[in-house]
């Protein structure tokens, strides 16, 4: 199950793309680059999408750390489990999930200075401020990231975390490209056609997910206090004897 690791990462990276075409497109549209000549609104947009898919990948490196000390402590296939649960969870009862699910003032503060920054690097014409710009608008709140994120937990370790992550960021670029370029294609019924498809994968995901869990081994117990017994050899014989 490994070996299908990338291919859901990109595969939900994809499918969420066109919700972050609904969400963060008016971003990439607001970009300057866009008064620019056509290379660079590619530099612009690729400095922009590079920057969500760093953030990303560091949010994944974080929860798949959480994830590997899960695993220390024997509980990362309870943990997997209920990632994927989570996520079904998610596709199944979502109004209830969201009238459960207030996030706390601290939050609420904190996206408020997020935005506040995104607005000052709107001007930006710097390829370091695009990619600044990129790298807060992967934190603000999005439901299909934090189920990527959730995903990331089951990888069990930082570096594979981090990876899934980034390529969760790398299966958006290609629709967040297009609608710097081709916006007059992405018209609402094209875009709410394709989000329909979002919670299916989701689903998917997500039963791929508690499989993964279902198939993790528990560490084998051992060692002091847990039945083994190994025997020290002690010499009973005084010096010289």
């Amino acid at each position: 199950m490994e070996t299908l690791l990338p291919y859901l990462a990109l595969s939900m990276g994809l499918m969420s793309s066109f919700h972050c075409v609904g969400m963060c497109g008016p971003i990439a549209l607001a970009l300057p680059v866009h008064k620019g000549s056509r290379w660079q609104q590619v530099v612009g947009l690729l400095a922009y999408n590079g920057g969500r898919a760093t953030t990303y990948a560091l949010l994944g490196g974080l929860f798949g750390l959480l994830g590997s000390s899960f695993a220390l402590m024997g509980y990362l296939r309870y943990l997997t489990i209920g990632a994927g649960l989570l996520m079904l969870a998610y596709v199944l009862w979502p109004a209830n999930l969201e009238s459960r699910l207030h996030p706390p003032r601290v939050w609420q503060q904190f996206v408020q200075t997020i935005k506040s920054r995104m607005a000052r690097l709107l001007s930006s014409r710097s390829v370091a401020g695009w990619i600044g710009l990129g790298m807060l608008n992967g934190l603000l709140p999005c439901g299909l990231v934090y189920m990527a994120v959730v995903s990331s937990v089951a990888t069990g370790s930082a570096m594979r975390g981090a990876g899934f992550m980034f390529l969760f960021g790398l299966g958006t670029v290609p629709a967040m490209m297009a609608v710097g370029f081709f916006k007059q294609w992405f018209t609402p019924t094209l875009r709410t056609r394709i989000r329909r498809l979002t919670p299916v994968l989701v689903a998917v995901a997500g039963i791929w997910i508690v499989m993964r869990g279902v198939l993790i081994q528990p560490p084998a117990t051992g060692g002091v206090g847990h039945g083994t017994h190994t025997e020290i050899p002690i010499c009973h014989k005084g010096i010289g004897q």
